[in-house]
């Protein structure tokens, strides 16, 4: 019998010009990210893309349904994909002995726990969409700035995630679900610090702390320390910012990638030059350049998608603004303007007019908040009563 072509995975691909090869790379890249892998590994080949097109294959591995959700926007129905029909065989004939036999042992209390449905498990699948679920809210966030909706959104997605713990799963699977609670609670930590919500903040910034060691996670970790950093930079606790800048620095992750290490020098930089250190301050400048030549920006996690070479221009405007030398700070700051409609280029969209450096505060913009995005949180939540602020771009540096 010969398959059917998939025509609705096929027509999609050839409306937004998806060659299989491409399309392949696309979603491994995806998945990668959301699972946090790196370096080389088994990669989806253009073969398994063109067995979902002609049908052989009809319903993807769940990873690859997320990531084909995500590259499309489209629910994997609307792709043409749908679970097999596995029917069910019938029932073996049982031994009406065996039978009574049974059900004399399983009455009472302990029976209805035998004879119940089973808990439904949690697997990788779980993991994927819950990552999934962040980057929406990371959309949200680089639209709207820290705002009590997105707080909100990310503690019920942290108290969810919490919540799967209690079913059942395997032991490897409940370490990797305190990852996503540490970033959703990170997330909402950020938001408080984003919004200059500083008494909300902290106690989050320790339960994400905890969280992420929890899950051993350097990525997480790397990340709280980041947001504590900056949250002591608005407190005006320098030296608590300099030891939260070099917490991030000791990170496994940091250690291992010039991207983080970049980001945690430029905080250590800040952190310097307000508490006088000239050299030390020149110094981590020059390690953050340094290390940002080297970084490959692809697969990154959502959540450091703001830092690049334009945020690293802001920063070292403010070092050196701070520092005393107000030419090398101008001149810092003319090269992070120059770099934005790189940054936007990237992200296949143009700057609005009177866009502002990342590493700009609330205070200082005069750019009047976009007007907020569709969007599609699994957790209801009224609107924000008191409108939001300006985008922050995820950073704010000063």
């Amino acid at each position: 019998m010969a398959r059917a072509w998939n025509e609705a995975f096929v027509a999609w691909m050839e409306r937004e010009g998806w060659s299989a090869p491409v399309l392949a790379k696309e979603l491994e890249a995806v998945v990668r990210r959301l699972t946090r892998k790196a370096g080389p590994g088994r990669e989806l080949s253009e073969i398994m893309v063109h067995k979902w097109r002609c049908g052989e294959t009809s319903w993807p591995q769940e990873k690859y349904r997320i990531a084909l959700e995500q590259v499309s926007g489209l629910m994997v129905a609307a792709l043409g994909f749908a679970p097999p029909d596995r029917r069910r065989k019938p029932a073996p004939v049982e031994d009406p002995v065996h039978r009574r036999s049974f059900l004399a042992l399983t009455t009472g209390s302990a029976g209805a726990a035998v004879l119940g449905p089973p808990a439904a498990g949690v697997g990788s699948g779980a993991v994927l969409r819950l990552r999934q679920q962040l980057d929406t809210l990371m959309v949200l966030d680089d639209s709207r700035g820290g705002h009590d909706t997105l707080e909100r959104a990310a503690l019920a997605g942290a108290r969810e995630t919490v919540a799967l713990q209690e079913k059942p799963a395997t032991q490897r699977t409940r370490q990797r679900l305190f990852s996503p609670a540490a970033d959703y609670t990170a997330t909402a930590a950020w938001s408080c610090v984003d919004a200059r919500e500083s008494v909300r903040a902290q106690p989050l910034h320790e339960r994400a702390l905890l969280l992420a060691g929890l899950a051993q996670d350097p990525v997480a970790t790397m990340r709280v320390w980041n947001s504590v950093a900056i949250l002591a930079h608005q407190r005006g606790a320098h030296a608590e910012s300099l030891a939260a800048g070099q917490g991030a620095q000791a990170t496994a992750f940091a250690r291992r990638d010039p991207l983080f290490a970049s980001l945690a020098h430029a905080r250590i930089a800040i952190a310097h030059a307000h508490l006088g250190d000239h050299r030390p301050a020149l110094r981590s400048l020059e390690h953050a350049e340094k290390a940002l030549a080297k970084a490959d920006p692809r697969l990154r996690p959502s959540w450091i998608a703001f830092y690049g070479r334009a945020e690293l221009h802001a920063i070292t405007s403010i070092v050196h603004d701070r520092l005393g030398n107000s030419p090398a700070a101008e001149a810092a700051s003319h090269h992070a303007l120059a770099a934005l409609p790189q940054v936007f280029a990237r992200n296949r969209r143009s700057p609005p007019p009177g866009s502002r450096s990342p590493s700009s505060t609330r205070a200082t913009s005069t750019r009047q908040p976009p007007p907020p995005p569709a969007s599609s949180l699994s957790w209801a939540a009224p609107p924000c009563p008191d409108g939001c602020g300006p985008c922050s771009a995820t950073s704010i540096a000063t």
